[in-house]
């Protein structure tokens, strides 16, 4: 049986687009409550009866909330023009060594938008 596992990640940051217009509101200081979901996909245990045990990816996930959780993006190596698209990639090359089975990166910075990276 095939599946796949989401684990969802609430980060508190602050960051610019440094790279937009000066008049664009997304190039001054501002913060989002970012969710960022961590899908995992593959083939369950038949024993288990489960792909993986959630911990496992929230483990893989803990440094990188160090690193990000109350911070300004636009400081964290990698991640000086912080746009959605940007973050979701950066999460992913720092996840995808230690979650093989990782299959997507979800940020959603309002409730309403969001970018997905698979690699």
């Amino acid at each position: 049986m095939k599946v796949a596992l989401t684990r969802t990640f609430q980060i508190e940051a602050a960051h610019r687009l440094p790279r937009l217009p000066s008049g664009h509101k997304c190039a001054r200081m501002h913060g989002h409550s970012f969710r960022i979901e961590v899908r995992v996909e593959g083939a369950c245990d038949p024993e288990l009866g489960w792909l993986m045990d959630y911990a496992e990816i929230k483990e893989a996930f803990a440094p990188l909330f160090d690193q990000l959780d109350h911070r300004c993006l636009n400081e964290v190596p990698g991640l000086e023009n912080p746009t959605s698209e940007n973050l979701a990639k950066w999460v992913w090359d720092r996840l995808k060594p230690s979650l093989p089975l990782l299959a997507a990166v979800v940020v959603a910075e309002t409730c309403t938008a969001r970018a997905e990276y698979r690699g």
